[in-house]
């Protein structure tokens, strides 16, 4: 029997070299990694015979016609942000080319990334992300609302991740820092000031290692699961822990750093508003909308526990340990 054929686009970030290791460790599949730069995958052995490198721009599909009809399944990771006509070259007009380039025939699955930030709580899409958002989410949630109308959509599973951290503070692992993770650092300057305050906002957040976790049991099985939400045709997976506060984030890097408590200050949204207004502070229409919303939470979320695993980093404090962040 052939070997199943997956291409992983965004190959070279965060969670695309998770993804890659984890599929060349547990599967027998032969995998297209797309990436703009082949230096940067820093986490698998290239000249591995089941690895063919697809070296271009997302935009540049048609370059790789030939090889994106044969492929059987697609984890869809590469996206951008920043420049608003770049994230809709790619975050929209990329996608609709690269599946219409799809046999298919051939084609079994597509894992779209995208965004928890565009999803409410009971994972229906946030209206407000489209009149708010900023670039990213906007393009987010306009490919997702377009990809329901997709001659594919059946085929077509959205996973949604949380905050991301993945790879190490201290060098010694082979896989990127998430920008997440490289905000740790920082974090641990500001605690001296944030055992202060207190907040109630509530979200979640996952390991890069989780997510490959996820993503690789979804694309190494036939797997059929119910649609939590209504009148779509797209399977949705919000990718998180159970969700903590930062309040307890708070109290964690505390006992990291071996700090002690202090008396806080409850930090209200009349506070926040009034301080916005005294210091330079320069926030978007999608700031003042989630500094409303406040709480960042959905149901359900998927771990490696979902499906019988055993999750890299559940806690916050399995996050810190396994960053490689020195600890006082």
């Amino acid at each position: 029997m052939k070997n199943e054929i997956i291409l992983i686009t965004g190959a070279s970030g965060c969670v695309g070299q998770y993804l890659a290791h984890w599929l060349i460790e547990n599967s027998s599949s032969e995998l297209l990694l797309w990436v703009r730069d082949p230096k940067k995958i820093t986490s698998i052995n290239l000249e591995n015979p089941r690895i063919r490198v697809l070296v271009g721009d997302l935009r540049q599909t048609n370059k790789f016609e030939k090889e994106i009809s044969q492929v059987n399944r697609v984890i869809h990771t590469a996206t951008a942000w920043g420049d608003p006509k770049r994230a809709k070259e790619v975050n929209i007009d990329a996608v609709k080319n690269l599946l219409n380039l799809l046999n298919p025939s051939n084609i079994k699955q597509i894992i779209y990334f995208s965004t928890a930030s565009v999803l409410d709580r009971n994972l229906n899409l946030l209206p407000e992300s489209f009149s708010y958002g900023t670039e990213y989410i906007q393009t987010k949630a306009q490919c997702l609302q377009e990809l329901e109308s997709h001659k594919l959509s059946k085929k077509i599973i959205a996973v949604f991740p949380t905050l991301v951290f993945g790879g190490r503070l201290d060098g010694k692992s082979k896989f990127p820092t998430s920008y997440l993770t490289e905000g740790l650092k920082d974090a641990l300057k500001w605690i001296w000031l944030a055992r202060w305050i207190k907040l109630f906002s509530r979200f979640h957040f996952i390991h890069a290692a989780d997510i490959a976790f996820i993503c690789g049991h979804l694309a190494t099985s036939d797997f059929e699961h119910s649609q939590p939400v209504s009148g779509t045709k797209i399977r949705k997976f919000v990718l998180g822990q159970p969700n903590t506060s930062i309040n307890e984030v708070i109290q964690t890097l505390l006992r990291w750093e071996g700090m002690r408590k202090v008396p806080q200050i409850p930090l209200s949204n009349w506070l926040i508003e009034l301080l916005i207004i005294l210091l330079p502070i320069q926030i978007t229409n999608w700031d003042r909308f989630s500094l409303r919303q406040k709480h960042f939470i959905h149901e359900p979320v998927t771990s490696p526990e979902t499906f019988g695993g055993i999750s890299y980093a559940k806690t916050l404090s399995q996050v810190l340990h396994n960053s490689g962040l020195t600890k006082h």
